[in-house]
């Protein structure tokens, strides 16, 4: 038992030399030393002064142009595109095409149940998806600009290719080859009035990107006017 006592004694007093060797050698020559750190505190100090692995990049999709792939890029180096310049022309275009695409969806709905020819019912889902794929396109346009959706003192019913809320009622009273005759008639002069809008933007916006955009809706369009065309002959 005696034995036992001393050597745990001896351990204390090895113990307490360490700590003060530590406080020692902390204060410096002449200087008051602090407290020894605990054990955990002295971990603590000698993880977070370890060096910090660089992190990993990060990829991330960076989208294309219109007609272009995606890719993948290192996120450190992608940066928020700058928000391409614009001037009223582009503004103009905008908001018109939105309430114009509108009511070409409002017409290609109409042709579930009433279409005669399956191909008009066809072409009719054609429109449905690919304006209004680009309807939300135009809406964020606008809205990351701050622009309002319609101008002041705009009258829709005055663009080009705009129908009629009487065609169009009885476009909605139309069935079978009635109302394929109606529908081709009327989507086609709609088609014909964005492509006179797609021309003005081409030529006198300033957007590039909304350019490109435009121009893909004129190609979409004036392919199913031609599709269209060769329904009623």
């Amino acid at each position: 038992m005696n034995r036992a006592r001393l050597l745990l004694a001896a351990a204390v007093v090895a113990g307490a030399g360490v700590a003060a060797g530590v406080a020692a050698a902390a204060g410096g020559d002449g200087g008051t030393a602090g407290p020894a750190p605990s054990a955990p505190a002295a971990v603590s100090a000698a993880v977070s002064s370890a060096p910090v692995p660089p992190s990993e990049p990060v990829p991330v999709v960076v989208p294309g142009r219109p007609g272009e792939p995606n890719r993948v890029a290192d996120g450190a180096r992608v940066s928020a595109p700058a928000q391409a310049p614009h001037n009223g022309i582009d503004a103009a275009f905008v908001q018109m095409m939105i309430p114009h695409h509108q009511q070409a969806l409002r017409m290609a709905e109409l042709a579930p149940g009433r279409a005669g020819d399956p191909r008009v019912a066809a072409v009719a889902e054609r429109i449905r998806l690919a304006q209004g794929a680009e309807l939300p396109q135009l809406q964020t346009w606008l809205s990351t600009r701050g622009l309002p959706a319609t101008p002041p003192g705009h009258d829709h019913a005055a663009m080009p290719g705009m129908q009629g809320q009487a065609a169009l009622d009885a476009l909605a009273a139309a069935r079978g080859a009635d109302f394929d005759r109606r529908f081709v008639a009327m989507m086609t002069e709609h088609h014909r009035g964005a492509l006179r809008m797609v021309g003005d933007v081409l030529s006198g916006g300033a957007d590039q990107m909304l350019g490109e955009l435009a121009n893909e809706i004129g190609v979409e369009q004036a392919a199913e006017i031609n599709r269209m065309t060769s329904l009623v002959r």
